[in-house]
């Protein structure tokens, strides 16, 4: 398993001074969470767009902050959802070989196994319903 020292090396995206970086990442393949957003093992029509060397932003945070971005090494392709502002953030695909990670700074990087997941936003039921805040 990488360590969140090597994915700050490989992908640039730095993570909070507090969190320990000789940590191993796992790479899973089952229901998994980073902060407001849910990995989500799916039945679905696989992925078409590749994920870019930069990554794709799934939850951009305020002012470019804490967003959620998405990144791989090897194949992997995230469709976005035709509805955005819903629950459903699109559909992601890891192809054999391949791992994706989702990185945040507050959170590190969770790794992302083979497999099509759709990766979600959580919701929480108030006085009404909201999405969830990082």
């Amino acid at each position: 398993m990488p360590t969140i020292e090597q994915a700050i090396a490989a992908f640039g995206i730095a993570v909070d001074d507090h969190l320990d970086r000789q940590a191993e990442i796992p790479i899973l393949s089952g229901l998994q969470f980073q902060g407001d957003v849910a990995v989500v093992p799916a039945r679905r029509e696989p992925a078409a767009v590749p994920i870019p060397k930069g990554g794709v932003p799934v939850v951009r945070g305020q002012a470019e902050a804490n967003t959620h971005l998405l990144v791989a090494t090897g194949r992997a392709c995230f469709t976005p959802s035709e509805r955005p502002g819903g629950l459903v953030l699109g559909v992601l695909t890891v192809a054999e070989g391949a791992t994706a990670y989702l990185a945040h700074p507050e959170h590190a990087y969770a790794g992302i196994a083979p497999g099509t997941y759709e990766l979600r936003r959580q919701r929480e039921q108030a006085d009404q319903s909201r999405l969830v805040a990082d």
